[in-house]
Order: C-alpha cells, then sequence, then structure tokens
C-alpha cells in the first residue's frame, strides 16, 4: 500500500510500529490496532482473557490508554460449541473491564477454524508517543515478562506441559501490560514495543534497525519461562521460532560460547509477551525496581543499545 499523505497520521505504516496514530486535537491522538488469532490453550474463557490481553498490548506499547474494542470472531459453528464461543467471548470482557475498556460490539463470521481477538482504540497526547524506532546509543534493554510462551504452549500441544506450568504460562499470557505502561511514562523512556509473534529478537531488529542501532543482549540475564530451555531441547518449538531464526539469521552475530537452545528460545514467537523498553542508563535501575515494587516482577536489564555495526543484534 502506498504510504499515508495525510498530514494527521503521525504513525502509519512505514515505521513497523506497534499500531497506528492519528491526530485528533493538539491534545488528543487516537492510537489504532487490531490481533486475533487461533487458540493457544484449551480453556475458552482463558484464551478469550489471553486475546483480550495480546489486543490491547500493542496500545499499552505506546505509552496510550485503551479505551474501546470491537470483537472479531470466526468459528466453524457446526463444530464447536456455542457455549466454549460463549465463554470466549466472556474472557474477553472480564479482561477489557479489568483494563478500562468498554466493547462496543464486534463481527464474527463462519470460518474453518476457530478465531478470536478485538480491534482496540486508545488515546494518547501527541507528545508523549512512544514509539519504537526512537532508540538511542547507551540505553539499557528492559524486558516485562519472560521468554518461552510458545515453547510451553507447544509442548502443551505435544502433551508434554504438567499442569502447574500451564497455569503459569496461561497466567503470564492474560497479564495486562497496564501497569508496565504506566510506569515506563514515569521515566521518559525513549522507545518501546510489545514482544509477540517475531520473538524478542525479531522485535528488538525492528527497534535496532529503526532506530539505526545495535542492539546488545546478554543472553543468560534474559528472563525465561520454567523449564523453556529442557522443552526447546525435547523439540517443543513452534514452526514460527523457526522462521523467526532464519529471518534474522543475516542480522544476528551470535558470540561464541552461547547455548544454541538459548538461542532457539530468544527467537521464540511469544503470546501476548510484555513490554521492552529502551531507557536511558541512568534510568534503568530505578525503573526496575519500581516495576517490581508494582508486582511486575520478571522486569528485567537484558541488553543495551549501542552504535550500529555490521549486525542489528549482537547475543552475548
Amino acid at each position: 500500500m502506498p504510504e499515508s499523505t495525510n498530514p494527521s497520521v503521525l504513525v502509519g505504516m512505514e515505521t513497523r510500529d506497534d499500531a497506528g496514530v492519528f491526530l485528533l486535537n493538539e491534545e488528543v491522538a487516537m492510537i489504532q490496532t487490531t490481533d486475533f488469532f487461533t487458540p493457544i490453550v484449551d480453556d475458552p474463557y482463558d484464551y478469550g482473557q489471553i486475546a483480550a490481553a495480546n489486543s490491547l498490548s500493542d496500545i499499552y506499547a505506546m505509552g496510550g490508554v485503551p479505551k474501546t474494542a470491537l470483537n472479531i470472531l470466526g468459528f466453524p459453528a457446526d463444530l464447536v460449541d456455542k457455549a466454549a464461543v460463549a465463554q470466549i467471548i466472556l474472557g474477553g470482557y472480564d479482561k477489557s473491564q479489568e483494563a478500562g475498556v468498554v466493547i462496543l460490539g464486534g463481527h464474527s463470521v463462519k470460518d474453518p477454524e476457530l478465531k478470536f481477538g478485538m480491534a482496540v482504540t486508545g488515546m494518547v497526547h501527541p507528545s508523549r508517543i512512544i514509539r519504537n524506532n526512537t532508540g538511542q546509543a547507551g540505553d539499557v534493554l528492559v524486558l516485562t515478562k519472560p521468554i518461552g510462551t510458545g515453547i510451553l504452549t507447544t509442548a502443551l500441544k505435544n502433551e508434554k506441559l504438567s499442569g502447574d506450568l500451564l497455569q503459569l504460562v496461561t497466567a503470564v499470557m492474560k497479564e495486562l501490560n497496564k501497569t508496565a505502561s504506566e510506569i515506563m511514562q514515569e521515566f521518559n523512556v525513549s522507545a518501546c514495543t510489545d514482544v509477540t509473534g517475531f520473538g524478542l529478537l525479531g522485535h528488538l531488529a525492528e527497534m535496532a534497525g529503526g532506530s539505526g542501532l545495535t542492539a546488545r543482549v546478554f543472553c543468560n540475564e534474559t528472563p525465561l519461562l520454567p523449564e523453556a530451555l529442557k522443552l526447546a531441547e525435547a523439540g517443543n518449538m513452534a514452526g514460527g521460532l523457526k522462521e523467526n531464526r532464519k529471518f534474522l539469521a543475516a542480522r544476528e552475530h551470535i558470540h561464541s560460547g552461547i547455548n544454541d537452545t538459548l538461542v532457539n528460545v530468544l527467537h521464540d514467537p511469544q503470546t501476548s509477551g510484555g513490554l521492552l523498553m529502551a531507557v536511558p542508563r541512568d534510568r534503568a535501575d530505578a525503573l526496575v525496581r519500581k516495576l517490581h515494587s508494582a508486582g511486575v516482577d520478571a522486569a528485567t536489564i537484558i541488553g543495551e543499545f549501542v552504535p550500529a555495526n555490521e549486525a542489528q543484534i549482537e547475543l552475548v
């Protein structure tokens, strides 16, 4: 599609940012995004909650406040129990209520495969938009959720995931990025994105490339879900992980001694992952402490931006 020439478009498709932003007036800009996917867990209510949290995340990543949503639903009417569909919608509604978001309606279609998500509208002051391509050399990278949801949910499909781990990964995916977003705005972070289907390194490559920098990742400092390494080693890797690694191969430099299974995990496609923030070094420790005190327990410094070299991503 051609790029928009409308002067009210503050963020469009040209930057590969998390959502689009349209100027309404000097005080208010509108953020719009949409996301939906097939079931990631078996429980329909949990699936609805995860899908809603995932859809809202792009608004939080840009420093906005989600206000309204529209449901997007496709399902095989002759195969899926309508009571289960109702639970999916209820899960999305309850998670939206938690976020303070009003669902105005939506649209459903008959579809061979079950799908659910939302189109979300949020608001932000035009001067406080947080983009994914405005990182600065010397910034520290802070991640707010552990990595490995794709590996654990693949293990679930393979009947290799324990009940305790299913409960844990479900809780992580249902968690809103609302608190993390509100706190990061207090620290004037340089850039932010949320971590979803392209994996930690894929979304970080977008940040680094858009900012004209190289991202150095401290692999052993990156928070992982329990048993993510063990399950990946056993072959529980989604097809998207392999595609992510293949796509980024020419952009990465992997230092010697880095465990290859760990490299795989860092490419794992995430569902409703955390926020990945670039913040000036002198504010990073205080940001992490504030996140921890607010219950964002996984928040960790995982790397830094350095001046651009031959690779967009360095794994050290």
